[in-house]
């Protein structure tokens, strides 16, 4: 089933939508925290894998007379052969997986991009024949397929024997089980025969790869929140220790305020222009903090005060 008269599979379009939809979500959570790379690789995956599925189900489609057919073709593979040599990248960024560095930089470029701009641009701009393109092209990026799978395995493998990071090794496992698919589209040359097979093998293992994405997130969430409430809870205390410390030394309000500040770093000047009071007026109180304190420096009374 075709929607909107054109070659975009029903199964396509949900995946479209559904894609799209967990792109923008994203991307508006990336931009509050633009620190965050594993969420930036994600948005990446996301918006590689709906250019795929766009392109890949409008293309081959005569009707479509502002793009030329073999330029059409050309798209809808470079964006799976993208696709595909995105993961290496991921998994070598995402999970640390150093072992990952030459096929993610060097591997994929000579073994998958080199085969798609020889056969499907070179060749098939020359000979139009895009049968036989497939049959010869799609041998070496299938053995080198096949390679980083293993590779990839290896890796993931390795680094749990050296973390022995049982949760993280499942997702990992699992994230690679969700991309082992891809190999296969190479091999049975399904393309542009089966869209609705392409999709589930593709689309399946993305929305897999999501689903741990959002467990890791909302986990990493809980850790950071659990991190927050422990921090305000020893301020509380460190607050609640400093005032009963105060009271002890008989350090009046003002004096308090002005120890506050002066542990935080703050100079004498910028302490002055806090509290509306001169530069001399916070010296000499300093020297009576001191007094009462029994120290004579600033970082006697900070060791003293416990800051």
């Amino acid at each position: 089933m075709l929607v909107f008269g054109t070659q975009v599979h029903i199964v396509t379009f949900i995946f479209i939508l559904l894609e799209a939809s967990m792109l923008v979500f994203q991307a508006a959570l990336y931009f509050l925290r633009p620190q965050e790379l594993n969420r930036l690789l994600y948005l990446l995956l996301l918006f590689l894998m709906l250019f795929y599925n766009i392109t890949g189900g409008l293309f081959p489609d005569p009707s479509i007379k502002m793009i030329p057919v073999n330029i059409q073709e050309m798209i809808a593979y470079g964006s799976g052969f993208l696709m595909a040599s995105y993961f290496p990248y991921y998994f070598y960024q995402a999970f640390n997986l150093k072992q990952l560095r030459w096929h993610a930089l060097y591997g994929v470029p000579l073994f998958l991009f080199l085969p798609y701009l020889i056969f499907f641009v070179i060749v098939y701009s020359i000979n139009g024949n895009l049968n036989v393109d497939i049959r010869y092209g799609m041998i070496v990026p299938f053995a080198y397929a096949l390679v980083l799978l293993w590779v990839m395995f290896k890796a993931i493998h390795y680094q749990n024997r050296e973390l022995k990071n049982k949760k993280q090794y499942l997702d990992e496992l699992f994230m690679y089980l969700a991309v082992s698919p891809w190999a296969a589209l190479a091999f049975f040359g399904l393309v542009e025969e089966s869209q609705l097979f392409e999709v589930l093998c593709t689309n399946t293992g993305i929305v897999a790869i999501t689903f741990i994405y959002f467990r890791k997130m909302i986990s990493h969430e809980h850790d950071e929140h659990r991190a927050f409430q422990e921090a305000v809870l020893k301020l509380r205390n460190r607050q609640d220790d400093f005032e009963q410390q105060a009271k002890s030394y008989g350090y009046s309000r003002r004096e308090t305020e002005i120890v506050l500040l002066l542990c935080q770093g703050l100079t004498y000047k910028a302490i002055g222009d806090r509290l509306f009071i001169s530069e001399n007026t916070v010296d000499n109180t300093v020297q009576k903090i001191y007094s009462k304190t029994g120290v004579k420096s600033k970082l006697e009374l900070i060791r003293k005060l416990g800051f």
